[in-house]
């Protein structure tokens, strides 16, 4: 196995498909990228079992490939990241000189690092699911990141540390909760498909991380695994197994009250009395008025804030409601908007957060009791 490559090109290739390599992988191999070489192509390979990346790089001007022998070989990703990322020159040339001895050649330097036998490295099935459909990039963004956080990160319920896309009549749901708060996008798509999976949190980070600004980014789908198919690379995610909870029931259909507010102002209020904390939590409380409306939070141990919202804009009949900061700061972030729109429906009762006009993202918090 022989070729050459733009240094800066091939970085970018090992440093997509490391992402899916574990410090703390069960099998050696799987702690290396296994580098295949055919002679029209190098495809590059990344796993930790639960998540997959391979990469496929075809000769062409931006990265000046040159294969001069065939075959294949698993190095150490942390070792050859590195030796790629430092080495001299603006191309790298790759060679297999015995066995798994790998001599890696900058412009005034030279590397040898044992590799391993690309036998050794578990097969991988990226064979295709059936069902697939097409979404923007920027698409997919909003729904990773207006999603994600509201995932679980204990692993008493599995299936909560994932974000739920269930699909029917054109219509693309996606839904996040942690049993306190909750997060849906719904967004339409073209492709009348029907499926109800659940993608681990952690590999939808990983393919946001890999989604460019223009590209459409392809999806496949089946009852084991999920596929997203970005320019030549292809992330491969197991599923979630387990039935997730129905939701639907926890969104308020009608609401009594209404707060308006600018979602900056109201973030600057939080992030002022978040250093007031109760056992690690900063619990926030609303006192809504028509004529004034108020956050304030408290702690024995620390103090108490208290900051009227100028801007807000109360309906309804006086109102206390206390609620985890965190889970609030979190959702308006997601939310990205000016203006803020809270439904409640009473002290103690799930209120959801949502923007004037835009009915594809809803998000939902659910009360604290507090004796303050």
């Amino acid at each position: 196995m022989n070729f050459i490559i733009n240094k800066r090109y091939f970085y970018e290739k090992l440093s997509i498909v490391s992402r899916a390599i574990s410090v703390f992988s069960p099998l050696p191999a799987f702690s290396g990228v296994k580098i295949d070489v055919s002679a029209t192509e190098i495809v590059l390979t990344g796993s930790d079992s639960d998540i997959s990346i391979r990469s496929t790089i075809f000769p062409s001007d931006d990265n000046a490939l040159k294969i001069n022998d065939t075959g294949s070989i698993v190095i150490e990703a942390k070792y050859i990241l590195e030796i790629v990322r430092k080495i001299e020159g603006d191309v790298v040339e790759i060679e297999v000189l015995d066995d798994t001895l790998t001599q890696i050649s900058g412009t005034n330097s030279q590397f040898k690092i044992n590799g391993m036998k690309s036998t050794d490295y578990p097969a991988i099935d990226f064979s295709k699911p059936k069902e697939s459909f097409t979404i923007s990039s920027a698409k997919l963004k909003e729904i990773i990141t207006q999603t994600c956080f509201a995932t679980s990160d204990r692993e008493t319920r599995p299936v909560l540390t994932g974000v739920n896309f269930s699909c029917q009549n054109k219509q693309l749901y996606c839904i996040a909760t942690d049993s306190y708060r909750l997060a849906k996008k719904t967004v339409e798509i073209e492709d009348d498909l029907n499926f109800n999976i659940t993608i681990p949190s952690k590999s939808l980070q990983e393919v946001l991380k890999s989604i460019g600004e223009e590209e459409a980014v392809h999806i496949y789908v089946d009852h084991k695994k999920c596929q997203f198919l970005i320019d030549h690379t292809t992330i491969q995610t197991r599923l979630i197994d387990g039935s997730y909870p129905e939701t639907n029931r926890l969104i308020p259909s009608n609401y009594q009250y209404e707060l308006r507010i600018d979602s900056k102002e109201l973030l600057n209020a939080i992030d002022r009395a978040s250093f007031i904390k109760n056992d690690g939590v900063y619990i926030i409380k609303f006192s809504l008025d028509t004529n004034e409306c108020i956050l304030s939070s408290s702690s024995a141990e620390v103090g108490s804030s208290m900051e009227v919202l100028s801007d807000a804009k109360f309906t309804g009949e006086h109102l206390n409601v206390s609620c985890n900061g965190r889970y609030v700061f979190e959702a308006l972030k997601a939310l990205n908007a000016g203006e803020i729109i809270f439904h409640l429906c009473g002290e103690m009762k799930p209120f959801t957060i949502h923007t004037e006009g835009d009915e594809s993202i809803l998000m939902l918090v659910v009360p604290l009791r507090t004796y303050a």
